[in-house]
């Protein structure tokens, strides 16, 4: 299940699903009796990596469906919209270049002010193509180390806010559960194991539900987006280097 896993796989997607399920994990963990080996052992050795598994196929989904609706919530994907003309993140001149650059590797031409603003979908589809020629033509995980650590990042972040809600409503019934089975306890014994372990997990629950409610939010997505929307437009500059490099060979042969 966990063969052949790569750096963004294992980060980005099962590294959020770990940190949404601990407590779920935790609880199996810590009320399964370990002491002899049984039916519960085996069943629960055998249920934590298939939730493991199970969370991070759910995370992608639904961290690529709130993706869309982020998109939409703040006028559009970020590499998309950072090439817009109306558009501060790069000034003008530096944007002239990149969309020259896509222009040259995408075959079309590049919209002018002008026919943006008169049919800005048209524009969009244009600087959509060239991102993706250049999310595929960065693949190069050493050549652009930074832009991959940014990818790792937005999509850790994404797939943790897509994790949010099921990740505390999973905490609500751990909670609940603890509290229902500590209720039947009481008087508490101080003595019993099982006491000390409900307790663990009632408490786990709680702080891991503060963390998810106020640590995990739709802004911090947003802030991860622009970063690597940024770094990927950014990565233009390595191609236009690359050309007037060949230019400049081509000229002196000449």
């Amino acid at each position: 299940m966990l063969k052949n896993l790569d750096t963004y796989t294992l980060k980005a997607r099962y590294y959020p699903a770990l940190l949404a399920t601990i407590p779920g994990l935790a609880a199996l963990a810590i009320l399964i009796s370990w002491s002899k080996f049984g039916l519960t052992t085996i069943v629960g050795s055998a249920a934590i990596p298939v939730l493991v598994f199970a969370a991070a196929d759910i995370a992608r989904r639904l961290g690529k469906r709130i993706e869309q609706r982020i998109y939409n919530e703040v006028g559009g994907k970020p590499s998309v919209t950072m090439l817009r003309y109306s558009d501060n993140t790069f000034d003008a001149g530096s944007k002239a270049q990149y969309r020259a650059l896509l222009e040259s590797k995408v075959n079309q031409p590049a919209p002018t002010e002008e026919q943006e603003r008169e049919n800005i979908m048209a524009g969009d589809a244009f600087y959509e193509r060239g991102g993706a020629w250049l999310r595929e033509n960065t693949r190069d995980v050493k050549k652009f180390s930074l832009l991959f650590a940014e990818n790792i990042t937005y999509g850790f972040r994404r797939n943790l806010f897509g994790l949010k809600w099921p990740a505390l409503l999973l905490n609500l019934g751990l909670v609940l559960l603890s509290a229902f089975f500590l209720y039947k306890k009481i008087p508490l014994d101080t003595d019993d194991d099982t006491t000390l372990r409900l307790l663990v997990v009632f408490a786990l629950a709680i702080i891991h539900s503060v963390y998810m409610a106020f640590g995990v939010s739709k802004q911090s997505v947003v802030d991860a987006s622009r970063i690597y929307a940024r770094q990927l437009i950014l990565s233009c500059e390595i191609f236009i280097a690359k050309a007037s490099k060949l230019t400049s060979k081509t000229a002196k042969k000449k």
